[in-house]
C-alpha cells in the first residue's frame, strides 16, 4: 500500500531520472491529486511525453504497471481532497457534456468493482451476526446518514431492537451507545472523507465487546482497521458529491439476505403493516377505471 513516502521517494530520485521522466515526476509531485485520475495517455499528453514513456516510468518507480501507480496515488489522496479540489477534478474528468451518461457509467463501474472485490464470506458472517444480535445499532454521519436511515427503515420491519444513533453531538452519540455489549452489533458507515465521530464510536463498541460490521470503501479505510467484519463498497468517484450507489446496493443486498433468513417473521409483520397502512390511508389508493371504447 502506497503512502506519502512514495512521493518523497520520487522526489529523492529526481536527479537520476531522464528528461522525460523528470517531466512526469514533477507533474505527479505538484499535481498528484489530478494525476491520480488521469489515464497514461492523458498524463503523457499533459506533460508532453508519449504514453509508453509514462508506462515505463511507472515500472521505474516500482509499480507493476501504470494502473498500480494510478491506484496508489488515489489511495494517497482518498482522505485528503477538499471539496474545492474535488470540484476541479470533476470538471477535468467529466466536463459539461453528456454528464448523466458519464456519471451513470462511473457508478456502474463502481458497482462492478464492488461485486468483484466484495468478500462473500464476510457478507455471510455479517448476516449471521446481525440475525443473532440482541440489539442492532446503526451509525452514519453527513452524506452517509442517508444510508444509515435507509438501513434502519427496513431493519425496523425485521427486528425488534434497532437503534439509529443520533449524531448531533459527540457526547449524545456515546450516551446512546452506553449500554452496547458483546451481544450487540454496531453497523457504522463511512466513506472518504472519513468521519472522526464514526471511527471513535466503532472503537468504543469494539472495546465493549460488540461486533462491528463496517460498511466502507476499502481495506485501507480507518474504519476497516477497527471493525471485525468489513463490507467494502466502492465510493471513489472524484466529485464533490459522494457516489453512494455501490454502498446502497450492498445495503440492499444485506436487507434482502437478512429478510430471506427471517422470511416467516417478515411475512407476519408485513401482513400487519398492510392492515395498518390500509386503515390509516398511508398510501394513495389508485382505483382501476373501466375503459370506454
Amino acid at each position: 500500500m502506497m503512502n506519502t513516502d512514495f512521493l518523497n521517494q520520487i522526489e529523492a530520485r529526481l536527479p537520476e531520472f531522464s528528461k522525460a521522466q523528470k517531466l512526469i515526476a514533477r507533474y505527479i509531485l505538484e499535481h498528484y491529486e489530478k494525476a491520480a485520475f488521469m489515464t497514461a495517455s492523458r498524463l503523457g499528453a499533459t506533460v508532453g511525453v508519449s504514453e509508453s514513456t509514462v508506462v515505463r516510468f511507472a515500472s521505474e518507480v516500482g509499480c507493476e504497471g501504470y494502473p498500480e501507480l494510478q491506484k496508489g496515488l488515489q489511495e494517497i489522496i482518498r482522505n485528503r481532497l477538499t471539496s474545492v479540489q474535488k470540484i476541479e477534478i470533476t470538471s477535468d474528468q467529466i466536463g459539461r457534456n453528456n454528464v448523466i451518461s458519464k456519471v451513470l457509467s462511473m457508478d456502474m463501474e463502481r458497482i462492478k468493482r464492488t461485486m468483484d472485490e466484495l468478500d462473500s464470506h464476510n457478507f455471510d458472517e455479517a448476516v449471521k451476526k446481525i440475525i443473532h444480535a440482541r440489539r442492532i445499532y446503526i451509525l452514519g454521519v453527513r452524506s452517509a446518514a442517508s444510508l444509515a436511515s435507509f438501513l434502519q427503515f427496513y431493519f425496523n420491519h425485521i427486528f425488534n431492537d434497532v437503534h439509529l444513533i443520533n449524531t448531533t453531538s459527540t457526547s449524545e452519540m456515546f450516551e446512546q451507545l452506553l449500554r452496547i455489549t458483546d451481544k450487540d452489533v454496531l453497523i457504522p458507515l463511512s466513506f472518504p472523507r472519513y468521519s472522526t465521530r464514526t471511527l471513535k464510536a466503532a472503537q468504543y463498541a469494539r472495546n465493549k465487546g460488540a461486533d462491528v460490521i463496517a460498511v466502507t470503501d476499502c481495506a485501507a479505510s480507518p474504519l476497516a482497521s477497527v471493525a471485525n467484519i468489513s463490507l467494502l463498497a466502492r465510493s471513489d468517484m472524484a466529485s464533490f458529491v459522494d457516489s453512494l450507489v455501490a454502498p446502497m446496493s450492498v445495503l440492499n443486498a444485506l436487507v434482502v439476505a437478512v429478510g430471506l433468513e427471517k422470511q416467516v417473521e417478515i411475512s407476519q409483520t408485513y401482513a400487519e403493516l398492510e392492515h395498518i397502512w390500509d386503515e390509516y390511508n398511508v398510501y394513495e389508493k389508485t382505483e382501476e377505471k373501466s375503459a370506454h371504447v
